[in-house]
């Protein structure tokens, strides 16, 4: 005989780490709805849907700085990166808790267009998901010529426009920094 508390049968068991970004947004109020065994259903946010992806070249970049959102971030991975979606729930972890409207992108260099959206189950609460359009090691040139090709690769944008860059997720003092 099951217990009321026994899972739903069928579930699949999320990773901590998914279940404590979730829980962290349900506690700020955010609703998610996920259409399980539906590779391309989307993301919602809340009252938002990120079903489209935004093609990201040499140009991009310059654009977003000079007059992108702010405050912003933008979470540069890959599909092979083992650790961004944890960097991606740390940061996104942060905006919740500061209560304060904030750009969050993540930015797929390895996948063009639509087949970007395969991996945007590992960045539930991204605000816009781009995906690199044209010869890569131009498209990172253009981001940071002193980019060594690492990912995760996260740059925060400040509401002034001060630019803060880290390879990972940021530190406590550049977070204070960029939405203190």
């Amino acid at each position: 005989m099951k217990s009321h508390s026994d899972p739903m049968p069928n579930t699949p068991a999320l990773p901590p780490s998914t279940r404590r970004g979730l829980l962290g947004m349900a506690s700020a109020g955010v609703s998610l709805v996920f259409w399980p065994n539906a590779p391309l259903a989307g993301v919602f946010i809340g009252k938002g849907q990120v079903n489209s992806v935004a093609n990201f070249d040499e140009t991009s970049w310059a654009k977003l700085v000079k007059s992108g959102p702010r405050p912003a971030a933008y979470v540069f991975t890959t599909t092979y990166c083992s650790t961004c979606p944890d960097a991606f729930e740390k940061l996104q972890a942060f905006i919740t808790a500061s209560r304060q409207k904030v750009e969050l992108a993540a930015v797929v260099m390895d996948e063009q267009g639509a087949r970007a959206l395969k991996h945007a189950h590992h960045y539930a609460g991204a605000t816009r998901i781009y995906a690199f359009d044209g010869f890569e090691p131009a498209i990172r040139q253009s981001v940071d010529p002193n980019w060594p090709n690492v990912t995760p690769f996260v740059v925060l944008i400040g509401r002034s426009g001060v630019v803060q860059r880290s390879i990972g997720p940021p530190d406590a003092a550049a977070l204070k920094k960029w939405l203190g």
